[in-house]
């Protein structure tokens, strides 16, 4: 049946739409694009990293954001009113925190004017303001009708979506992917018979006749044939969006993606038009029931208003930066109370050993420094300042190892060391060989058919399979990147630095390349004399099977990925005697007896392995045994110190059991990854060091004196401030309301199009981090608070940072994290206030009371 003819024998609602005027196309588009600007991305769960849910609304304050958010998805930004009274109960809040947040409060009416009346509204209405997101067409099609259409139309979104992004789950291709989303929606959608199987009579002739056939024109479409006025665009597309927000922020990552390269891409427009024809349709097909009218006007007038935090959302706010005050005064106090005895710098360190700045890094460095005073540890972004492709053996493409906000600048190929042309040749094939038959393996799995028949048909060859998976005896975890290798083979691989054309495309390092990528990675890290005689690099990644989100828990800084390639390359780099002389030139000299190694700590077992050992002179052999004994005890002690949280059996060893986790398909909490996060600390070492910071810290190295010019600051404030700040947000966001935020229970999770997540067989893609990733069952495990940021350095060059970076200006003063300046005892000693004023921190001992 055509098109046409579907239309034609299909009859319409005469619902009376208000006439509108036709909209102008332009002012649409733009409509469109501010409020898919508001929509944060969410990346593919092979390169899964934390992003600010708020990440589009950053230049709005803490309290408009919750008037927005709340308009837009029912959605909260912070605990029920009970966290917090329990608190106050517990004497974790103080009168003094609600005072001196009531007074960083938005002027709003209706707000309580001191402490105790706050207090006392608080008690009140200890269940705070429910959520009342704007109506859609779709919810007032619920509401009237008594059925959940607006949960119908997401379930049809989802399942649109999941065929037309998949990424190679499926066996076969959505047909028409390459004419755009909106295209091959609206392509099966008139001959799609299930809206009207479920009631929805008349819905493919509405397609047909009511909808154009490019996104442009449908929503321009949309829009008149809804009634909308401009002043109403803003605010219902947005909502539209949030109706379907995980596919929205997987669309907004490919706008992204693609603007990383300066190229443009219309996936979250075309999602929109997707989500305003639905609402066509419904009103369609629906709009002459009795009270439709009466209701979706009451929604227009709705979406017309502009959003202002009330006096209910206004405490709420309050409540959250009391709590946060609350915390800042325990890091105050912690920063200037005494220190631990331990480790103290010799005046040359034997072993420096630079970790990334991943909070989970700060209990190993704590760990390993106090087991010998020639140890120095080092903190910095775990890419190490090479932003690379690299690329696997066997592949031609690889992942970014960066940090997202960056584009790889050199591709890096890996190579099998010491292989004759004739075995690279073999190696490649029988690797491109076994993936194919790999492939074809998992979808003999996973087709229709076979996938019912996969136990009878394999039969007791998949036993021995299904028993060492079920009881952890698996002996090692294979990293994706190694798959269809032999062990012997895996040994032997490193990456290629050489400059040359190995996939088709210039790869490795020039000589000039090399020397400034590693200048600049020594000044950023303030790390430009008194080396020592072995420099490891450390890296992280994490061990775990069965678990889609395995990438969350690697290293964000490198896209996702391990910290391995970034390492052994920058390792690499600077051992190359060339490299050594060019930066001798450039007034870093560092000792020919310096050797740099490449590492990886696993962060589920907090084993750490080096690479490239052989490269390490007899002169260092010495050296290295002491190292290696000390990396074994500073594992044992940090495993020893996170038991405390993992729920482990008292009477069982203690590393038997951490170990076990990273190889036990059935564990759902392999490890906390960066769950209590808290606080970004960029200053010496010797500011911090000997101070149990909990592992909540992300402990970033600088000198402000070796800072000429105060590149290194900007840097820091704009790359690793933010980035920690969105892990931070993250884990904030899915804590406080992980409906709209996170993704649910993670044993209900179904991998979609190898890109996401659902709960359960339906819904919206899921974004953000599962319960289990924040709370052990019976408490909360990430603690709801906003990222304290402590910087020494001097306040006029943070000020002029800030000044001229809009987004870290933003995020400070709306409220998105805090700014402290410390002093050269280690102490915090000004706040920042929002508009580049500082007040200074009278008695640190005493908590944040601020001189007047």
């Amino acid at each position: 049946m055509s098109a046409t003819a579907i239309a034609s024998a299909a009859p319409l609602s005469s619902a009376a739409i208000p006439a509108t005027a036709r909209p102008d196309p332009a002012a649409v588009r733009e409509a469109a694009a501010r409020a898919g600007g508001r929509i944060a991305p969410v990346w593919p769960l092979k390169t899964f990293v934390a992003v600010n849910p708020w990440h589009g609304l950053h230049d709005h304050g803490f309290a408009q954001t919750a008037a927005v958010m709340d308009r837009a998805a029912g959605a909260r930004l912070t605990m029920p009113r009970r966290f917090y009274l329990d608190a106050l109960d517990a004497g974790r809040i103080t009168m003094d925190d609600l005072a001196a947040a009531l007074r960083e409060a938005p002027a709003t009416p209706g707000l309580p004017r001191d402490a105790a009346a706050l207090v006392e509204a608080t008690r009140a209405t200890p269940e705070g303001p429910a959520p009342d997101p704007l109506p859609t067409v779709a919810d007032v099609a619920t509401s009237v009708t008594g059925e959940d259409w607006a949960g119908f139309v997401v379930e049809r979104v989802s399942a649109w979506a999941a065929d037309q992004f998949d990424e190679g789950q499926a066996p076969w291709s959505l047909a028409g992917r390459a004419d755009g989303p909106y295209a091959a929606w609206r392509r099966m959608a008139v001959f799609d018979r299930t809206p009207e199987v479920m009631g929805l009579t008349g819905a493919r002739g509405a397609v047909a006749a009511r909808l154009p056939e490019t996104a442009d024109a449908a929503l321009t479409e949309g829009v008149q044939r809804l009634g909308l006025g401009t002043e109403h665009l803003d605010a219902y597309f947005h909502r539209l969006l949030m109706s379907v927000g995980g596919w929205a922020a997987y669309a907004r990552y490919k706008v992204w993606d693609k603007a990383l390269y300066g190229k443009p891409d219309e996936t979250l427009t075309e999602v929109l038009a997707v989500r305003l024809a639905w609402d066509v349709v419904l009103h369609a097909c629906l709009g002459s029931r009795p009270g439709f009218d009466a209701a979706w006007d009451e929604a227009r007038a709705r979406a017309a208003a502009p959003a202002a935090p009330s006096a209910e959302q206004t405490v709420d706010v309050v409540l959250q930066t009391a709590y946060d005050l609350a915390w800042q005064r325990t890091l105050t106090d912690r920063l200037a109370g005494p220190r631990a005895a331990g480790a103290g710098a010799t005046e040359r360190p034997r072993v420096q050993a630079a970790f990334c700045i991943d909070v989970r890094s700060e209990v190993y460095r704590r760990a390993l420094e106090s087991l010998s005073p020639e140890v120095e540890t080092i903190g910095f972004a775990g890419f190490f300042g090479f932003p690379i492709e690299y690329v696997p053996v066997g592949h031609t493409h690889g992942g970014p190892q960066c940090p997202v906000l960056l584009t790889p600048q050199v591709t890096v190929c890996e190579t099998v060391t010491g292989a004759t042309p004739d075995e690279d040749a073999e190696i490649h094939g029988l690797r491109l060989m076994r993936r194919r038959a790999g492939k074809a393996w998992k979808s003999f799995k996973m087709a229709a058919v076979s996938s019912f028949a996969f136990v009878e048909t394999v039969g007791l060859a998949y036993l021995p399979k299904l028993v060492t998976d079920t009881f952890g005896w698996s002996r090692t975890v294979p990293h994706p990147s190694s798959d269809g290798l032999d062990d012997e083979v895996k040994a032997r691989l490193a990456p290629n630095l050489d400059a040359g054309t190995l996939i088709g495309r210039p790869t490795g390092f020039t000589d000039e390349t090399r020397t400034d990528m590693g200048q600049a990675m020594l000044t950023a890290m303030s790390m430009t004399e008194g080396f020592g005689r072995l420099v490891l690099l450390v890296g992280h990644g994490s061990t775990t099977v069965n678990n889609p989100h395995a990438a969350g828990l690697d290293c964000g800084a490198c896209g996702g990925h391990t910290g391995e390639a970034n390492a052994r390359v920058a390792a690499g780099v600077l051992n190359d005697p060339a490299v050594r002389a060019g930066l001798r030139a450039r007034g870093i000299d560092i000792p020919a007896d310096t050797v740099f190694l490449g590492a990886l700590h696993d962060t589920t077992t907090d084993a750490l392995r080096i690479f490239d050992r052989e490269t390490v002179p007899a002169s260092h052999a010495d050296d290295l045994a002491a190292l290696d004994g000390w990396l074994e005890r500073a594992a044992r002690l940090t495993r020893a110190e996170r038991a405390g949280i993992l729920n482990l059996d008292p009477n069982a060893p203690v590393d038997a059991q951490v170990l076990a986790r990273a190889r036990d398909w059935s564990q759902v909490r392999p490890e906390w990854g960066l769950a209590g996060c808290a606080a970004f600390i960029a200053a010496p070492r010797s500011r911090t060091a000997g101070l149990d910071l909990g592992g909540r810290s992300f402990l970033h190295s600088y000198d402000w004196r070796r800072d000429e010019g105060y590149g290194t600051l900007e840097l820091i404030m704009t790359a690793p401030m933010v980035v920690a700040s969105w892990i931070s947000l993250q884990y904030y966001a899915s804590t406080v309301d992980n409906r709209v935020y996170g993704s649910g229970n993670k044993t209900l999770h179904n991998v979609v199009g190898t890109l996401g997540v659902l709960e359960g067989n339906g819904g919206d893609l899921r974004v953000g981090l599962p319960m289990q990733s924040i709370h052990d069952g019976e408490r909360l495990i990430h603690d709801p608070l906003r990222l304290c940021v402590v910087i020494e350095a001097p306040i006029a060059a943070m000020n002029g940072i800030i000044e001229t970076h809009p987004l870290v200006r933003d995020l400070l003063d709306n409220g998105w994290l805090f700014l402290f300046a410390m002093d050269e005892t280690g102490a915090i000693a000004h706040r920042y206030e929002g508009g580049l004023r500082w007040r200074p921190v009278r008695d640190p001992t005493a908590g944040l009371r601020v001189a007047s």
